[in-house]
């Protein structure tokens, strides 16, 4: 068994290409190396910015044999009256390369037809990887391709080398201007090369050795890790280690050194949100917190080399992470002497979305939504969220926010508290814009979350007005996000609201505008979409798509009371009889919904229209149910109520049996229909059984 090794030496590739990077090479070569027949034991690709390496081990250094046997035309088409072979069987002879000699009869299910053996596979590996290689290389996709010189090559940065060694065999090829090899270069510092691999195996000890490249990613992080948390401890501290920015440092160096440095005290004054995220995006480096949840004045990052003096690196790293706090700390102390009078009036100066006004507008919208929504789901907080929604955006006017954007909200939150405002309207202000995504967490308090639903609903029922309505994967309000942010805090904060009535009022508000759709249709427009958000979210959580239908058919703008209901039917769902009676109560929605168009249905039945016995007892049987089923509907007790399904099925299904309901006889019909209607109208508020196709 052999060892084969490809690697792609290219510029520096930005930290976020080299995970997708690693997939795809690792996902096309296990696809192309099965396809081609090529036996092998592991398959590894590992990466750094200037290189990709895939590392073939135990591979078999010929592709699988197989012997396969082709059917031809049947035998009384191949041959004629004389025994001769006819023109089908010449073609089929040529088409499979072989002689007619090597035809041969069989008999099959259908009758004799003519075959051949044909024996494929036995090519020399190197011939195949040869041909794979520069295939795979060209079609990798990356977030942004380029070409450079006169080369037709795309790729995410030009190529600096390639070796492709089968053991100690060159595998040839040529991808734009590269042609394969044996040659490595390493880093540009500690070893830059080139250096000649003689065998494919030895090519991660050579990486790591003579190059001074760490090539495994893991080991990298790990290297960054276990030393930063070394030297933090010298200073009493620990590193405030966050997950995307590790895996960003970890994908910037081949050589990761951490160094631990330090910035003046008196910069401390300034919030650490500003100064995490000062050191964060614009320094890719990590802040130090004390033992008593503080920060330190100290900072890790990550070098990608070994300097000769450690010391004079470190000083540069402090300058320029000094630079940016100085910048920190003088817009921060300029707020700080600016109020939110003074803010407030500036956002009447900045577009909200063209043609919906200016932020200004939207803070007094979210005022008068938000004091609403609380006077419906907790009246005790309405003069909060109400002030809240007024300073909502006010930090988009600071200093600060203007610096470092992914402060909104935060910054916001941070200013009211020093500035006097309630505990409550500073943390709904800084938990306005949670979540802000899937994964995102949720605000934390009840204002914060009526503050964040109302600024969703606004932005949605504003574009929506303007017809700006998401289509395929185009959705540049992020109107799809606002969605799924009010479903996921309706359900966690137990709110019970109408959604259409809450999108409603937020459409009032915008006052006397130049809507694109009338606001009837954009209404109903919007809660389309919302029911479609919501049908996602409930499946995003592996829930049955029969289910979810079902629960959404039965209206899908109380989400709180859709949730419920959904929970309710999955239960159900696995109780003996579900299926029958299931099938049973979709019966009798599929009568309703056809024949409620054609026909006058009365509210109520008349006993004395009552003639067989099936009816007389369904309608007995329902005189008991139905108060109990209204009393269930107004206690929200869902599963109690499905589990009358059950009960109630032998009586329909005798009905059903005994009863022709579509007679002739009007009178008769529309009364038997109305027992039905008086029903199915109860669960139908559960569910949509016409939806579950049993």
């Amino acid at each position: 068994m052999a060892t084969f090794v490809l690697e792609i030496g290219s510029e520096e590739l930005p930290s976020r290409f080299l995970a997708p990077e690693e997939a795809e090479l690792f996902t096309r070569f296990t696809t192309a190396l099965d396809e081609a027949g090529l036996e092998y034991g592991s398959l590894r690709v590992m990466s750094t910015p200037r290189r990709a390496v895939v590392m073939v081990e135990n591979l078999n250094p010929v592709q699988i044999e197989r012997e396969e046997v082709i059917s031809g035309p049947p035998v009384r088409v191949a041959y004629d009256a004389e025994g001769k072979p006819t023109k089908a069987l010449e073609g089929f002879v040529r088409t499979n390369g072989c002689a007619l000699e090597d035809v041969f009869q069989q008999e099959t299910e259908k009758g004799a037809y003519v075959a051949v053996r044909k024996r494929t596979g036995g090519a020399p590996a190197s011939e195949l990887l040869a041909v794979m290689c520069p295939a795979i290389i060209s079609a990798l996709p990356f977030a942004k391709r380029m070409r450079w010189g006169n080369h037709s090559l795309a790729y995410a940065r030009p190529l600096r080398w390639i070796l492709a060694l089968l053991d100690d065999e060159i595998i040839s090829f040529e991808v734009g201007p590269m042609v394969s090899g044996r040659e490595t270069c390493g880093h540009r510092i500690h070893g830059a090369g080139p250096f000649s691999v003689a065998r494919a195996a030895e090519l991660p000890a050579i990486l790591a050795d003579s190059c001074g490249i760490t090539l495994d990613s893991p080991k990298r992080r790990e290297i960054i890790v276990e030393g930063g948390n070394r030297q933090a401890q010298t200073v009493g501290g620990k590193v405030l280690w966050k997950d995307s920015l590790l895996d960003e440092v970890q994908g910037l160096a081949e050589h990761p050194v951490p160094l631990l440095a330090d910035f003046d005290p008196a910069y401390l004054e300034v919030p650490r949100e500003v100064l995490l995220t000062s050191m964060e995006s614009h320094q890719k480096s990590f802040g130090i917190e004390g033992a008593d949840g503080r920060l330190l004045p100290h900072f890790l990052t990550v070098l990608n080399i070994t300097p000769e003096d450690m010391s004079i690196v470190k000083r540069g790293w402090e300058r320029v992470l000094r630079a940016r706090l100085e910048d920190a700390r003088f817009f921060w102390q300029a707020d700080l002497r600016e109020g939110f009078d003074h803010w407030l009036q500036k956002l009447d100066s900045v577009i909200f979305i063209g043609g919906l006004g200016s932020m200004g507008d939207k803070t007094r919208r979210l005022e008068s939504l938000c004091r609403w929504l609380a006077e419906k789901c907790a009246p005790d907080l309405a003069a909060d969220a109400a002030r809240a929604g007024r300073l909502s955006k006010a930090d988009l006017v600071s200093g600060l926010v203007g610096e470092f954007d992914t402060l909104q909200g935060v910054m916001g939150g941070i200013y009211a508290a020093r500035k006097g405002e309630s505990a409550a309207v500073a943390q709904a202000v800084a938990e306005q814009y949670l979540p802000a995504g899937p994964d995102s967490p949720l605000p934390g308090s009840m204002c914060g979350a009526l503050l964040s639903l109302a600024d969703k609903a606004d932005t949605l029922a504003g574009c929506f007005g303007l017809g700006m309505i998401p289509t395929g994967a185009a959705d540049p309000n992020g109107l799809r996000r606002c969605a799924l942010g009010i479903i996921r805090i309706v359900l966690d904060f137990g709110l019970r609201l109408d959604m259409r009535d809450v999108f409603a009022r937020a459409q009032e508000l915008y006052g006397d505008r130049q809507w694109k759709l009338p606001p009837a249709e954009a209404l109903d427009k919007l809660m389309e979409f919302f029911g479609a958000r919501l049908r996602n979210y409930f499946m995003s959580q592996g829930q049955d798509t029969l289910l979810v239908d079902a629960a959404l058919g039965a209206g899908a703008a109380q989400v709180k009371d859709c949730g419920e209901r959904l929970e309710a039917l999955v239960a159900f769902s696995r109780e003996a009889g579900f299926a029958e009676a299931a099938q049973t109560f979709k019966r009798v929605a599929n009568i309703l919904r056809k024949q409620g168009q054609a026909e006058d249905i009365p509210a109520q039945w008349q006993a004395e229209l009552l003639h067989e016995d099936a009816e007389k007892a369904l309608a007995a049987t329902l005189d008991g149910l139905l108060p109990e089923l209204d009393r269930m509907w107004a206690a929200r007790e869902h599963t109690a109520a499905l589990a009358c399904l059950s009960n109630v099925r032998p009586a329909v299904d005798a009905f059903f049996d005994g009863v022709m309901v579509m007679c002739d006889d009007a009178a008769l019909r529309r009364n038997r229909l109305a027992m039905l209607q008086a029903l199915g109208g109860r669960f139908a508020r559960l569910a949509d059984f016409a939806a579950l196709q049993m």
